[in-house]
C-alpha cells in the first residue's frame, strides 16, 4: 500500500491553494456576517475548470474521481473556507452523479456543460419536512400528462436554491399503497426552477450565512418528459448512486474544517504566554491537541479508503458511512478544542474559531444523522437486526 499523494494530486491540491489564497479570512468573516452567495469564489472554481472535477472529459469534465474531489473539497475547507466555501461548490461536485450514470447521452449532453462551466447552479430538492431520513415515504407528486409531469409538493433543508436554476427532484408518480415495496414508484428529474411554480423561503441558521437553507414549496411545475433521468419508478435507486459520494465529500471537508482549526489552535498555543511560558508548554494544552491530530488523521484515512473504493468501483457503503461519522466527530472535537485552547479569545469573532465551532456542527447533522450511521453499520456490517 502506498499512501503517498500521486504528483497529479500534489499539482491539484498546489491549484486549489492558490485559488483559496485569493479569498483570504476577512472574506470569510465578512461573508459569515453579512451573507450573500460566494459568486466571485464559485466562479473562481468554474473559470479554471474544477467544477467539472470528477465528471466525464467528453462533456467537459476533468474526468478524475471522487479520491481526486474528496481532496479538493478537503483543501478548500482546509484554507479557512471552511463548509461557507465548500458547500458553495458541493452540490456540483457530486450532485449530477445520478444523470452521468442514468442519464441518456442527449441528457448530459444537455446538462453537464453548463454546470461545470458554471453557468447553471443546481440544487437538490429530496428532504422533506414530514419524512426526514425516511426518504421512500416523501410526498412531493408528479403526474404525468402526455409530453410532460405536474409536480407539487414540498422540500426543506435546499441548499443554494436562493441561487440556482436547476433542481435534482425526486417525487412520486405511483402511490406507495399501489408499488410493492416503498422505495418503487418514486422517479428522479433534473429540471428548471421556474420561480412561477417555486416559492424558495430561506431558514435562518446558526453558521455558514454565506449558503442558503432554505423550504422549497412547488406548486404546478412543469417538468418535460425528457428532464426525467432513467425510467419512472426507479428514482431511489438513481439517487442511491449520489449519496455515498457525497458522504464522502463531507467527510472530507470536515476533515479540512478540523484541520484548520487545529493548526490555529496550536499556533496560538506556540504564542500566548501566561505564567512567563507559552500555554502550549503545558501538558493540559499538548495533550487535547494531540489526541485531536491523531482522531484527524485517523478519519481522513477512512475518507480515503472509501474514495478509493468507490472510485475502484467496489461496495463502500460501510467506509463512505464511517468515513462521515468519524470525521464529523473528529472535526467537531478539534473545533471545540481550538475554541477551548484560545480561551476568552476563541469566542471572538477576529480570530474565526468561533465560525469554524459553528460549522462543524454541519456534518455531524447532515447528510445523514449520526445515530442512522451507526444503525447501517451495526445491520449491514455486523449483522445484527434491523432496529427501525
Amino acid at each position: 500500500m502506498n499512501f503517498s499523494l500521486t504528483d497529479d494530486q500534489r499539482t491539484i491540491r498546489a491549484a486549489i491553494e492558490k485559488i483559496c489564497a485569493q479569498f483570504d479570512d476577512a472574506y470569510w468573516l465578512k461573508k459569515d456576517r453579512e451573507g450573500g452567495f460566494p459568486t466571485d469564489f464559485h466562479a473562481a472554481f468554474a473559470r479554471d475548470g474544477w467544477l467539472g472535477i470528477a465528471m466525464p472529459q467528453e462533456y467537459g469534465g476533468a474526468g478524475l474521481g471522487i479520491t481526486e474531489a474528496s481532496l479538493m473539497m478537503q483543501t478548500i475547507s482546509e484554507s479557512g473556507a471552511g463548509f461557507s466555501g465548500a458547500s458553495a461548490l458541493h452540490m456540483n461536485i457530486f450532485g449530477l452523479h445520478s444523470v452521468v450514470v442514468y442519464g441518456s447521452d442527449e441528457q448530459k449532453k444537455r446538462f453537464l456543460p453548463p454546470m461545470i462551466e458554471g453557468r447553471d447552479k443546481a440544487c437538490f430538492g429530496v428532504t422533506e419536512p414530514n419524512t426526514g431520513l425516511n426518504t421512500a415515504m416523501l410526498k412531493t407528486k408528479a403526474e404525468r400528462h402526455g409530453d410532460h409531469y405536474m409536480v407539487s409538493g414540498q422540500k426543506i433543508w435546499t441548499t443554494t436554491a436562493q441561487v440556482t436554476n436547476k433542481i435534482l427532484l425526486l417525487a412520486r408518480t405511483t402511490p406507495i399503497e399501489e408499488t410493492k415495496r416503498p422505495i418503487d414508484g418514486l422517479t428522479l428529474f433534473y429540471t428548471d426552477m421556474d420561480r412561477k411554480h417555486v416559492e424558495v423561503r430561506e431558514i435562518e441558521k446558526m453558521g455558514r450565512k454565506a449558503v442558503d437553507s432554505n423550504q422549497v414549496f412547488i406548486d404546478g411545475l412543469r417538468v418535460p418528459v425528457e428532464d426525467r433521468i432513467g425510467e419512472e419508478g426507479k428514482g431511489f435507486r438513481y439517487i442511491l448512486h449520489s449519496l455515498n459520494p457525497e458522504r464522502i465529500l463531507v467527510a472530507a471537508e470536515a476533515v479540512g474544517l478540523g484541520k484548520v482549526a487545529l493548526k490555529r489552535a496550536a499556533s496560538y498555543a506556540r504564542e500566548r504566554i501566561v505564567f512567563d511560558r507559552p500555554i502550549g508548554q503545558n501538558q493540559g494544552i499538548q495533550h487535547p491537541l494531540a489526541e485531536r491530530w491523531m482522531e484527524l488523521e485517523a478519519a481522513e484515512l477512512m475518507t480515503q479508503k472509501a474514495a478509493w473504493l468507490y472510485d475502484t468501483q467496489q461496495p463502500c457503503g460501510a467506509e463512505a458511512n464511517a468515513a462521515k461519522y468519524l470525521a464529523g466527530e473528529a472535526g467537531f472535537r478539534a473545533c471545540e478544542t481550538a475554541m477551548l485552547t484560545h480561551g476568552g479569545m476563541g469566542y471572538a469573532k477576529e480570530f474565526h474559531i468561533e465560525r469554524y465551532f459553528r460549522e462543524a456542527m454541519i456534518p455531524r447533522l447532515a447528510p445523514v444523522s449520526s445515530q442512522m450511521i451507526l444503525c447501517f453499520i451495526a445491520e449491514k456490517v455486523l449483522g445484527l437486526p434491523r432496529s427501525y
